[in-house]
């Protein structure tokens, strides 16, 4: 017998769940806020730009009139805006149960954040890192709640210098950086995720990542935006694993979703192997430690 594709007609009824997607007003985060509206979850587009966010909110309700979707101010790049964006959360809503810790910076030229990370760390990771330590409260008191962190093949790159996290003593190179914040991403949820195992009904934490998928990530490289007419899937596609990792009943914590295809390009979802650093656990140990330092947050 044939194996079944999985796809979003395979994603339950989410009515009564509240779901949070970051950096949700284009790419990935938009797809997966409107399928997760359109299974009927309450929907938080947690972004930057609250009247971009308002336009695409206002675009999928049109298309979709029993969506529910809100819009709220969160800039990851912001230790500030992400404790301001949780407690406005926190006083608003009495469940969460799903977090998907889409948003993100590629490949851009040197910047820091606000609070002087090096910029595709600091938002890719720490400030996920910090969003999720603030609403973790509310998760653990969610039954069956889910953390989703999206990272990318490009994970395969990364290799973090701990010594240098901010990129202050070496020559920077914005690919080598976005590759350690994506083996940031997967040394966080595979750390929560054990982290989580000890302390019984608890959120349940996976990973996923979109293959090559053609998003307004990729703006800062001319060489995406050639290769992506040979090689991209659509959005629609590329947003599979992050919903498989945040609603199939059958994912396990730590479980990590990308494409079926060859290279893991491309492809409906399934559960994948990310490399041997990322599931280094030492490692994953001391970037822990490094975050909350960094965030001030403890968990």
């Amino acid at each position: 017998m044939a194996k079944s594709i999985w796809n979003s007609a395979n994603i339950p009824d989410q009515k009564g769940k509240i779901a949070i997607v970051t950096g949700s007003t284009s790419g990935l985060g938009k797809e997966a806020v409107r399928v997760l509206a359109l299974k009927g979850a309450q929907v938080i587009m947690a972004v930057r730009n609250t009247e971009k966010g308002d336009k695409v909110a206002k675009q999928i309700k049109e298309n979709d009139k029993g969506a529910s979707i809100q819009v709220m101010e969160l800039d990851l790049g912001s230790l500030k805006s992400v404790k301001a964006f949780s407690t406005a959360f926190l006083k608003k809503f009495d469940r969460l149960d799903i977090l998907i810790n889409n948003a993100g910076v590629m490949m851009c030229p040197f910047s820091k954040t606000e609070d002087g990370f090096e910029i595709q760390m600091g938002t890719n990771h720490l400030g996920h890192f910090a969003l999720t330590g603030h609403l973790m409260p509310l998760l653990k008191k969610t039954p069956g709640s889910r953390v989703v962190a999206t990272s990318s093949i490009a994970h395969r790159n990364g290799n973090i210098d701990f010594s240098d996290i901010n990129w202050e003593s070496r020559s920077y190179k914005t690919g080598k950086a976005y590759g350690d914040s994506k083996i940031a991403n997967l040394y966080f949820a595979y750390e929560l995720s054990k982290k989580l195992s000890s302390e019984g009904n608890n959120p349940l934490v996976t990973a996923a990542h979109p293959g090559w998928t053609a998003t307004e990530l990729q703006r800062h490289s001319g060489m995406f935006k050639v290769l992506n007419k040979f090689f991209a899937q659509d959005l629609s596609m590329g947003t599979l694993p992050t919903l498989r990792a945040a609603t199939d009943p059958e994912a396990k914590a730590g479980d990590f979703f990308g494409p079926s295809g060859m290279m893991e390009l491309r492809g409906s979802p399934k559960k994948v192997e990310s490399n041997a650093l990322s599931q280094d656990k030492k490692k994953a140990e001391k970037l822990w430690e490094i975050s909350e330092l960094l965030t001030d947050v403890k968990f």
